[in-house]
């Protein structure tokens, strides 16, 4: 068959892909986002009846913003939200599309029908999941546009669990703010971890990856989704970061370490600031610097204190729930006279 049958082939696909799609959208507080959000989506000819809202019990008016599009609302306590678990909540509350499509309330869809390329992705009967390409926002930084430059390129790419070899934890590299599952890839892989700090895509991705599934990346599926994050933002991002990595050590045993990929993004920022706003090059070695030193102590937090780790960290609902966790089975083993045994609380 030649190249051009087999587009046509693929191209013929998609229809029938997005039928059997959905879009999922956890939010809180989205009312600032919404007028851009909607209009968005809303381009891109899904029914509003294929969409769900999974609402942190926002304070604003997102609920009455929701109602009014006709989309799906479902509303959960705001200490109730997890990354990984409400994700999955949302996936077991949309039980018939086949593609579960994510986005975050400030990823704005743009440019040629980009859910339609994101799902095209799953004409391949071997991909499990599916990532777009994030783009910087119109006023971001150098700092902030190098960081979307480097991790969404604009190569289209295909990774199996062998590419482990040549790019290491890289391979495992997934992002939900606009991303697709195939319903029967994510069940397989166990659905989202209910109790992680961060990177509950990035879990599941290995997870797909691990059991034989393929990883996509289609950079003409795009979205605007980018951030101005200050040096202690990123600080306690990256300390999360390091939580994930030293309490799931199975992703870097099986993947391979962080370090080469952290010094390619290096070498690359100096080198994108020294074309383009030389100045910044001190201050992102700071930066740089603060990052490292949060993402090794967040692999040692083992060592800490609980209120130095909720300190350290910005998601401060996922320590007040292990909390929790830890004083039901304390006191489970105080009732049964078995001395508890509370390691990491696992995924």
């Amino acid at each position: 068959m030649s190249a051009q049958k087999l587009l046509d082939r693929k191209t013929s696909l998609i229809p029938s892909l997005m039928d059997r799609a959905g879009v999922i959208v956890p939010t809180w507080n989205a009312g600032r986002y919404w007028p851009q959000f909607e209009a968005s989506l809303q381009k891109q000819g899904i029914a509003p009846d294929r969409v769900l809202i999974i609402d942190s019990s926002s304070s604003d008016d997102t609920h009455d913003l929701v109602k009014k599009a006709g989309y799906r609302l479902e509303v959960i306590p705001q200490e109730s939200f997890r990354h990984g678990a409400t994700r999955q909540l949302a996936a077991e509350l949309m039980p018939n599309p086949e593609i579960l499509v994510y986005l975050t309330q400030d990823a704005l869809l743009c440019g040629d029908k980009p859910l339609e390329k994101l799902v095209s992705a799953f004409a391949n009967p071997e991909v499990g999941g599916c990532y777009g390409r994030q783009l910087p926002r119109p006023q971001a930084g150098p700092i902030e546009r190098h960081a979307r430059l480097f991790n969404y390129p604009a190569t289209p790419d295909l990774r199996s669990f062998a590419d482990r070899k040549a790019l290491g934890i890289r391979t495992a590299f997934f992002s939900d703010s606009f991303a697709a599952y195939r319903r029967t890839a994510l069940n397989e892989a166990g659905g989202f971890p209910d109790h992680t700090i961060v990177s509950e895509d990035v879990t599941v991705a290995a997870r797909m990856l691990i059991g034989g599934w393929k990883i996509a990346y289609q950079p003409d599926a795009t979205v605007i989704h980018s951030h101005d994050l200050s040096i202690r933002q990123e600080f306690l991002r990256y300390f999360d970061i390091g939580v994930h990595h030293g309490r799931e050590a199975w992703i870097l045993d099986a993947f391979g370490r962080a370090g080469g990929e952290g010094t390619q993004f290096v070498t690359s920022q100096a080198r994108y600031l020294f074309q383009n706003q030389p100045s910044l090059l001190v201050w992102a070695t700071l930066r740089n610097a603060s990052k490292w030193c949060a993402y090794q102590l967040g692999r040692r937090e083992n060592c800490m204190p609980q209120v130095v780790k909720e300190a350290l960290s910005a998601q401060k609902g996922f320590w007040l729930e292990e909390r929790r966790r830890r004083e039901i089975l304390s006191h489970q083993a105080a009732v049964s006279g078995t001395p508890p045994e509370i390691p990491h609380l696992r995924t």
